[in-house]
């Protein structure tokens, strides 16, 4: 696995750190110099360089007027781009409020044929009920100081987000730890109904339900971070600051290598079943 789930938007963003290093020396500028022709602080320079600030669009084509390569501005602005979509912060997400969260990249969910999820925590969010997914978000409102706690609404549209597992066309292998059964984030009864949706819903003939025992030995892989894989085309990974878009073909090659390995520890069919039955009967 990657040391750091954020290391894919932090390597694309020192190759631009690095484009733009080479195209100021090749110019044979210093960071004095082409700071004084940008019309900045030379620590600017040096921020950029050292990929510890994002360069703007306007601060790129300054830099390629500077080094006379005006022609590789707009290939640069676009890689930038691209490298801060990669790594964007909950904080930014969730400002028009968490509804509006629940229905941003509708084409990605409509274009993807096989969803492999992992969740080691909660269950996984195309397999939530209502009152469970308000409950997770009402308390995500709470942690993240949301200026609008829309997390009734949102819980609604995650649920008719989900309604996709019903459509054809598509294929859900889900894995989860046995611990996702166990975290009460919602009343008892909310709990239940959870629990009780979780054996129809994986009954599905289009849905694999595969849930990791507690007490599995001689893992190969340890509890990971939540993590989605849409096709072989883009993972994504949830962590307290920031969700993380992976498309370096490498890196999603190592997340499928750890979900098939996660996978071989589950349990399916009937002793999984049992586990979720189990689950139940401990909230009596």
């Amino acid at each position: 696995m990657p040391h750091s789930p954020s290391s894919s938007a932090q390597a694309a963003r020192e190759v631009v750190a690095q484009r733009l290093r080479d195209l100021r020396k090749s110019a044979g500028l210093t960071v004095t110099e082409l700071a004084s022709r940008c019309n900045w602080h030379h620590a600017k320079t040096s921020r950029i360089e050292n990929a510890r600030t994002a360069p703007t669009a306007t601060d790129i084509r300054r830099w390629c007027r500077a080094c006379e390569v005006t022609g590789q501005a707009e290939d640069l602005i676009a890689q930038s781009l691209h490298a801060e979509s990669m790594y964007t912060e909950w904080r930014t997400q969730v400002r028009a409020g968490l509804k509006a969260l629940q229905d941003s990249e509708p084409r990605l969910f409509k274009d993807t044929e096989l969803f492999r999820i992992y969740s080691s925590t909660l269950v996984p969010g195309l397999l939530q009920t209502e009152g469970y997914a308000a409950g997770i978000l009402s308390i995500s409102a709470r942690f993240r100081d949301v200026p609008i706690d829309d997390s009734a609404q949102a819980a609604r549209a995650r649920v008719a987000r989900s309604r996709i597992i019903h459509e054809p066309g598509h294929r859900f292998v889900f894995v989860i730890e046995e611990d996702a059964l166990r975290h009460q984030i919602c009343s008892t009864e909310e709990m239940a109904a959870q629990l009780g949706f979780l054996l129809t819903a994986g009954a599905l003939p289009q849905v694999s339900l595969g849930i990791i025992p507690m007490n599995t030995a001689d893992r190969a892989q340890w509890p990971r971070e939540t993590f989605h894989v849409y096709d072989d085309t883009l993972v994504s990974v949830e962590l307290i600051s920031a969700r993380v878009k992976i498309t370096q073909p490498s890196e999603i090659t190592l997340y499928l290598r750890a979900f098939e390995q996660l996978r071989t520890h589950a349990v399916y069919g009937a002793q999984a079943r049992a586990l979720i039955v189990k689950a139940i009967d401990a909230l009596r």
